[in-house]
């Protein structure tokens, strides 16, 4: 096939990869507009940027179907991750692969010495990172004298990364004659100052909205209860059984932490983040590529320019912080025409902020609830039956071993058993606090988004044991769909106490109210102030603070018993940082509890459930 606008060799490349057609942006770029101009250009994640600017700069390259012979570089790719230049780097191999081109890649992580020794021998086509090109460019071993093309792939990101001096110092080294093209998914004001000082007369291409961009993903939105974060996950895979996921998490830490839960539970699963050697992901992706991993756990920054043709289900374990995160962290799937579905795990409290970033980012998703055990079971014993009832032409050895079963057994006992044993190949699902039915339970109590009243034990207006209690204020309620069932195990992680330390549960239309024994309300209070962070939030958002139409506190008194109240005011020690005079959710001064003595240690918490940490000073 022939296309259009393109040099013969790099149309045959097309041909021989298996394009039937360009992609808008693809296109756009080739267009008899385009060529010999300074382009920026907006395109979605996953609509072919890479073959895009490489089909762009064919006419500043190619010599009658040819690269020149070159001792400095001739073209050079700029890319925001080791991954994602990587990437760059195979793509440009096999368009340009005819033509003769000789391509460099200089990316953190690989041996220096080799990258300094290939520029040394003559390449047309440099690929990197912004630090290892500076690096480069500063000892002297690359000579952008030559430059004719300067590409800026995923330039919003590396902004965002804060690589703009390393940018602005390598493109001031470039000749003024060089043509620039600055590709990005959007384009911010920084990208815009940016362009006015390194582009001339640029042609503005954008291709959002135009192109299939997010049309062949579907979203999801999954409402979970804050504990329920790390289970609802294990029942996303297991009933997606997807041949390639990817999960998003916020922290290396996390992305830790999740990674070994999941291999703990029997899915075979790799991990990427910041603190893997380029050698370490280099294994974890040829591992997802080999089918010998199905589940990658990942950071944003390490999951940039992944490029996985069999990766079909993405769940954002952790909300995206903007809607160009979530757009870029879902881009991962749905590429090439192929179907791919993006989950987002909502916390309740948290459901308000992901409404407006789905906004923002103009998706549709739908919400649901996260699936329960019983939903991934009836998914599995579908698959089973598919599986079994598929036509296949048996080996006479296969059909040997099955009348000799026949003899032993019964069809059933043989049914059974095969179906046990597919069983046990998988993890098992996990039981979710908030998937019971709608309505009231078998219990009789009220069902999410229902007002709810803890009941009160031993009959009267008080429960035994709360006659003198001290009210705390949840900033969530109705509204962000609070339940007991949950907000019960989020009181017990966060404030250190067991289920029958907690009184009343009362939940208003934005708040909710619930009460504690005074005699455990100081060190409730201690510990949600250790296990918030300096929002006093925790990570689902969930801020707990002393009610202030709560009853009257009792003075604070002195070490010898005795001490008059500040201004005449009862004064306590509820909701201040030990050690100081400050309101409750401010970080305490010490080490730890009163008086700067460490606090006592807790066991580490599941995904999700973070342990409390030191304050940093």
């Amino acid at each position: 096939m022939t296309f259009e606008n393109l040099s013969p060799v790099l149309s045959d490349a097309l041909t021989a990869r298996g394009y039937e057609a360009l992609t808008p942006v693809q296109s756009q770029v080739s267009e008899d507009q385009a060529k010999g101009r300074d382009l920026l250009v907006s395109a979605q994640t996953g609509s072919g940027k890479t073959v895009a600017f490489g089909l762009a700069m064919g006419d500043e390259l190619l010599e009658d179907g040819r690269m020149p012979f070159a001792t400095s570089p001739l073209a050079l790719i700029i890319a925001p991750t080791r991954e994602l230049a990587l990437q760059v780097s195979r793509e440009l191999s096999w368009l340009y692969a005819k033509a003769g081109a000789r391509i460099a890649t200089c990316v953190g992580g690989m041996d220096a010495s080799k990258e300094r020794r290939a520029l040394g021998q003559g390449v047309q086509i440099v690929v990197g990172t912004p630090g290892r090109l500076r690096d480069h460019l500063e000892r002297g071993a690359l000579d952008l004298s030559a430059l004719r093309v300067a590409v800026l792939d995923e330039a919003d990101e590396m902004l965002d990364m804060g690589f703009r001096d390393d940018l602005e110092e390598i493109l001031d080294g470039t000749p003024a004659t060089r043509r620039t093209l600055l590709f990005s998914a959007t384009i911010p004001n920084p990208i815009v100052q940016l362009a006015k000082r390194y582009q001339k007369d640029a042609l503005r291409i954008s291709t959002v909205g135009q192109d299939r961009g997010h049309g062949d993903i579907a979203y999801q939105a999954v409402t979970v209860a804050p504990a329920d974060i790390e289970g609802a996950v294990v029942n996303l895979l297991r009933l997606h059984d997807a041949e390639t996921a990817m999960l998003f998490c916020a922290t290396r830490d996390n992305v830790r932490r999740l990674h070994a839960s999941l291999v703990e539970r029997g899915f075979a699963a790799v991990a990427l983040s910041g603190e893997h050697s380029q050698n370490e992901r280099n294994a974890a992706l040829q591992a997802l590529r080999d089918r010998r991993a199905k589940v990658c756990v990942a950071t944003d920054v390490a999951a940039r320019g992944i490029d996985l043709p069999t990766l079909s289900l993405v769940v954002h374990v952790e909300i995206p912080r903007d809607a160009e995160a979530l757009q870029h962290r879902s881009g991962r799937t749905g590429r090439a025409g192929k179907k791919g579905t993006a989950v987002i795990i909502v916390p309740y409290p948290r459901r308000r902020r992901v409404d407006g970033m789905l906004r923002g980012a103009r998706i549709e998703a739908e919400w649901m609830d996260a699936p329960t055990a019983a939903d991934v079971r009836k998914r599995d014993q579908e698959r089973l039956m598919e599986k079994l009832l598929t036509p296949v032409e048996h080996e006479a050895e296969d059909i040997e071993l099955a009348q000799r079963l026949m003899a032993e057994r019964t069809a059933e006992d043989i049914a059974a058993s095969l179906v046990q044993a597919h069983r046990a190949l998988m993890p098992p699902p996990e039981d979710l606090i908030d998937n019971g039915p709608r309505g009231r339970d078998t219990a009789g109590r009220p069902e999410r988004g229902e007002r709810f009243e803890r009941p009160e034990r031993g009959g009267g207006d008080q429960r035994e044991g709360f006659e003198d209690s001290v009210w705390f204020r949840l900033n969530i309620g109705r509204h962000q769909n609070a339940d007991p069932r949950w907000i019960l195990p989020l009181l017990c992680r966060r404030g250190h106490v067991s289920k029958n330390e907690i009184g009343a549960i009362r939940i208003g239309p934005k708040e909710t109210m619930f009460n504690i024994p005074r005699a455990i309300a100081d060190r409730f209070a201690e510990a949600v102030i250790r296990s918030a962070n300096e929002d006093g939030e925790d990570e689902s958002g969930v801020a707990i603070t002393p009610a202030p139409d709560g009853p009257t506190y009792p003075p604070r008194r002195d070490k010898g018993g005795h001490g008059a109240p500040r201004d005449g005011a009862p004064r306590s020690t509820l909701g201040r940082a030990p050690g100081g005079d400050r309101g409750f959710g401010d970080r305490p001064r010490g080490p730890g509890g009163p008086g700067g003595k460490p606090t006592d240690r807790y066991k580490p918490k599941p995904f999700g459930q973070r342990s409390p940490r030191r304050p940093s000073k």
